[in-house]
């Protein structure tokens, strides 16, 4: 799960850097660092939750 989240994230700072550095493409940008910001929070839940039921 966690190697998922890391490579989603790596795609999405891609996408947005991608985004800002051809003009026409701001909205890419904007897209890609929402979607970092979402991956990194499901994934920070996930993990919590996956602690919690372990017992840690």
């Amino acid at each position: 799960m966690l190697t998922l989240v890391i490579v989603l994230i790596a795609l999405w700072v891609i996408l947005a850097i991608v985004g800002f550095a051809i003009k026409g493409l701001v909205w890419l940008g904007i897209i890609g660092i929402v979607l970092v910001i979402a991956t990194a929070a499901i994934g920070f839940v996930r993990r919590s939750i996956g602690a919690k039921r372990s017992g840690s």
